[in-house]
């Protein structure tokens, strides 16, 4: 892994759910952690607290924060224009591609590639109005080949990756485009808000669109709070893209994803950065929302095999699980005694690094709540079948409808939609119904059961035990 110090210039923003335990302890991250400052770590902190990195150690440990999703990085301002190019691939949708070219500003060339449109003459037309640059393959081969085909004439420093269905805000390359002073920085995205109609459908997405990865920024990495990021809209830099061999033409789904974790898998830094935005154009209608969700959860199989222990589907911490199954159960001794269980488990491990305990039994009882909401969620995608036969059975029904009903619920309080509770609990079910079906059909094709296999935690919480410095 590339760890060189993250750049002068630079400045932090501490991760709001980092704590300071005390002086020298950090707990936060993702995965979460606990970071133990040196001497010397405490005192760039002290210099990164109020200023930009300006030194080797308050760039190490400026690089490590942001590295492990303690802190995220705000660049320095930039003295000259990002040299970048904005890469479009179209197939048909011309409708789509002009909105998408109006909004563009012509501060950028813009080079769009026909990906094998049924009408190229209306795409050619369109591409010499709003003065870009045309790029036709006569033969559709999907988002990733135009891609790998616009490559092949960048001969800019960056790239930026944008669908045809979306539309871009003022500014939006610039604003991403500074954070390639990090030269460890090969690719960042911008947030993907769901540009829908105001329908049921269309409501919905506004709240639960699959490309809307939320308002915190974060490093993009597996196993990370935010394991990927769409390439609807991403800003790259085109050289650490064609050194991992650019896009795989053979996923027509889940092309992006491969990508950015060949580039994780290299060494370099993905981000996410959601104070800038891009709209995504979304179905208005169930069918066209649902069918989408299905096509999505077709890549989880053929990413599996080629990115093995990165999909995890649940990860359970044993104490947790053992809890909850109880609960479930209806056995509320040997609930307690598990619960009992995980918290006494995770006063050792935190006393044996010499880490305060307050807070844990609060801590235990949100991972308890989180794998009950997790084991919910899998159930209704992976088996639904056995959930609703679970369902039919008079003892084990309330607990059968708690795994169904809980989490849509749990997130209609969180993010009050404007949809009622009842209609939004019937989409976010058929909205798992429709992606799990889709990866059980890639799982059949691909033949593996990788991508529906849960994950065992044995290490729930990371220690540094050297000391940052």
């Amino acid at each position: 892994m590339k760890t060189t110090p993250l750049p002068a210039g630079f400045r932090i923003e501490v991760d709001p759910g980092t704590r300071r335990l005390s002086d020298e302890l950090w707990f936060g991250g993702s995965p979460a952690r606990v970071l133990r400052l040196t001497a010397a770590g405490r005192k760039a902190w002290q210099d990164l607290e109020t200023g930009p990195v300006s030194t080797a150690a308050t760039g190490a440990l400026a690089r490590r924060l942001t590295d492990t999703g303690f802190a995220h990085p705000i660049p320095p301002e930039p003295a000259d224009e990002p040299d970048v190019t904005v890469v479009i691939p179209v197939h048909d949708r011309t409708e789509l591609l002009e909105r998408c070219l109006e909004a563009l500003e012509r501060r950028h060339p813009v080079l769009v590639v026909d990906d094998g449109s049924r009408n190229p003459a209306a795409v050619a037309a369109l591409v010499a109005k709003h003065g870009a640059k045309l790029v036709r393959r006569e033969e559709n081969g999907g988002p990733a080949a135009a891609r790998n085909s616009a490559l092949d004439h960048v001969g800019t420093e960056l790239v930026a990756f944008l669908d045809s269905d979306c539309v871009p805000t003022p500014g939006w390359v610039g604003r991403l485009a500074t954070h390639f002073a990090d030269p460890l920085l090969a690719a960042i995205a911008p947030r993907v808000r769901a540009l829908a109609p105001d329908t049921a459908a269309g409501r919905y997405t506004r709240v639960a669109g699959s490309l809307d990865l939320g308002d915190r920024p974060a490093r993009v990495a597996p196993g990370t709070r935010t394991s990927y990021v769409p390439t609807a809209a991403l800003v790259a830099r085109a050289a650490a893209v064609r050194e991992v061999g650019a896009f795989d033409p053979s996923l027509r789904v889940g092309e992006d994803v491969d990508l950015v974790w060949r580039l994780n898998a290299a060494g370099f830094r993905v981000r996410y950065a959601p104070g800038v935005a891009v709209d995504h154009h979304e179905p208005a209608s169930w069918q066209g929302l649902l069918r989408r969700r299905a096509r999505y959860g077709t890549s989880a199989a053929p990413l599996s095999k080629r990115h093995p222990g990165a999909l995890a589907p649940l990860g359970l911490h044993p104490w947790p699980a053992l809890t909850v199954c109880a609960l479930l159960a209806r056995r509320p001794l040997l609930a307690a005694a598990a619960f009992g269980g995980s918290v006494g488990s995770m006063v050792r491990l935190l006393r044996a690094h010499d880490v305060p305990t307050d807070g844990v039994v609060r801590a235990m009882a949100d991972a308890v709540g989180q794998t009950w909401l997790g084991c919910g969620r899998y159930g209704t995608q992976f088996a639904a079948p056995l959930l609703a036969a679970l369902l039919a059975r008079r003892g084990w029904r309330a607990a059968a409808a708690s795994l169904l009903l809980g989490p849509p619920l749990t997130a209609w309080l969180k993010r009050r939609p404007d949809l009622d509770p009842v209609r939004y609990t019937a989409a976010a079910i058929a909205d798992d119904l429709a992606y799990g079906a889709g990866v059980w059909a890639g799982c059949l094709t691909h033949r593996t059961f990788e991508p529906v296999r849960p994950a065992l935690v044995r290490r729930p919480l990371r220690f540094d035990p050297k000391g940052t410095r």
